[in-house]
């Protein structure tokens, strides 16, 4: 099987790591890929998010399933158009894309599939936003409406705050929608789905602000670890029934039915979960940890979704213990990162590239703000973090900066329901 991954990033060198141990996976492409895909993948420098574009790769290399990784070429309909093109696609169509593109969009289907989930209010006028903040709080959330690439949002106790970064996406010409506080420990669970074929992999843990004690701006994601050694037996299939499978039904009753992966973000508090968001791909930086555990072939799990035939894949497997990822990010990210630099120590064991690139002389220099992502394994969380840890202490990057404490609450077992 010839195998196309659309992307760049870590989640897209964690996902042709993983279908390079799939013996039925025969070739790899990537697009465009990073300077670690190369040593898996044949990068070819073409804008993942041009229809067109893809759909002429795809053909060039005679791919048998082609791999969408990022959430803005399946907003702009890429797996429409190659799907039209006769390939098989993992990704949802660009209709059932805006379950992520449009949190408007994403609240309306909860609300007529009974999902529970925050209060919330789109503004899209100025004039409006003072009176919407004061029905808020004291805790506010405030979304951009469209897709931020994980740092659309603010949770802050400072009304001034809220204002301002609700202001800012309103002067962009963007809505912002305005939501409850949703409190207790969050959960990331991905699910394969076809149609109304649901199949969960193992919950993560995301950690979302950019500095230690979760302090600091949101970002992107630090770090992940999986599975949850405080998350109740029974929980994920609780998710699965009361989330994700009546949001899928949902989106199969408008004549959009989901095919690919669907990522949905909770809160676990005293009532149960409720949904935070969802994404509608693999989130980043919790797939290199959850398919760091998956010993089930990577190839034949997506392309069983590509080809609807969900439902005759057997049970997947697992390795039994725990992953942990931690972000290596670049020096003043989220801010406008530092770039250019060189990395050393980038090509051990674990080591997953996100933004990186080779420059002319060949070495890996730092290209965006999350630079690279290491992983590491082991029998329980703190084995895990030991090794990841370990291997970060190899690479060595300016001004780089990472958090210390990735998976460290749920190891200590500061984390309860």
């Amino acid at each position: 099987m010839r195998v196309l991954v659309i992307g760049s990033g870590g989640r897209e060198h964690a996902l042709l790591l993983g279908l390079d141990r799939d013996p039925s996976v025969t070739e790899l492409h990537a697009a465009p890929g990073n300077a670690g895909t190369a040593s898996l993948a044949t990068n070819h420098q073409v804008d993942g998010a041009s229809a067109d574009a893809v759909v002429a790769l795809a053909r060039e290399v005679a791919a048998d399933l082609v791999v969408i990784g990022p959430e803005v070429p399946l907003v702009l309909g890429v797996a429409d158009a190659l799907r039209d093109a006769g390939f098989a696609v993992f990704g949802p169509s660009a209709q059932a894309a805006q379950i992520e593109g449009s949190k408007a969009f994403a609240k309306d289907v909860m609300a007529a599939a009974g999902v529970k989930t925050a209060r919330a209010e789109i503004v899209d006028s100025p004039a409006e936003l003072d009176a919407a903040l004061d029905r808020f709080g004291p805790t506010w959330v405030v979304k951009d409406d469209g897709l931020a690439a994980g740092k659309g949002v603010v949770v802050t106790a400072d009304r001034a705050a809220a204002r301002a970064h609700a202001a800012d996406c309103l002067e962009n010409g963007h809505p912002v929608l305005l939501e409850s506080f949703l409190d207790g420990p969050e959960v990331s669970l991905f699910c394969l789905v076809d149609g109304d074929t649901v199949v969960p992999l193992l919950p993560a843990q995301d950690h979302k602000r950019v500095g230690d004690d979760d302090q600091g701006p949101n970002t992107g994601g630090m770090g992940a670890y999986t599975p949850l050694p405080w998350l109740p037996d029974g929980m994920v299939d609780q998710i699965v029934d009361d989330v994700v499978r009546p949001v899928a039904a949902e989106l199969a009753e408008r004549g959009t039915p989901f095919s690919g992966l669907l990522y949905a973000g909770l809160a676990i508090g005293a009532d149960g979960p409720a949904v935070v968001e969802f994404n509608c791909r693999f989130g980043d930086p919790e797939t290199q940890a959850v398919l760091d555990l998956l010993t089930s072939p990577l190839g034949e799990t997506l392309n069983a979704v590509a080809t609807g035939t969900l439902d005759t894949l057997p049970p997947l497997q697992w390795f039994d213990g725990s992953a942990v990822v931690v972000v290596l990010a670049a020096e003043n990210y989220p801010g406008t990162p530092r770039t250019g630099d060189t990395i050393t120590g980038a090509s051990g064991d674990g080591v997953l590239h996100a933004g990186t690139k080779l420059d002319a002389d060949g070495h890996i220099v730092s290209s965006g703000g999350r630079v690279l992502s290491v992983v590491g394994r082991g029998k329980d969380l703190a084995e895990a973090r030991a090794q990841a840890y370990d291997r970060l202490a190899g690479v060595k990057l300016p001004g780089s900066h990472y958090r210390t404490d990735i998976g460290l609450a749920a190891e200590e077992g500061r984390i309860s329901l």
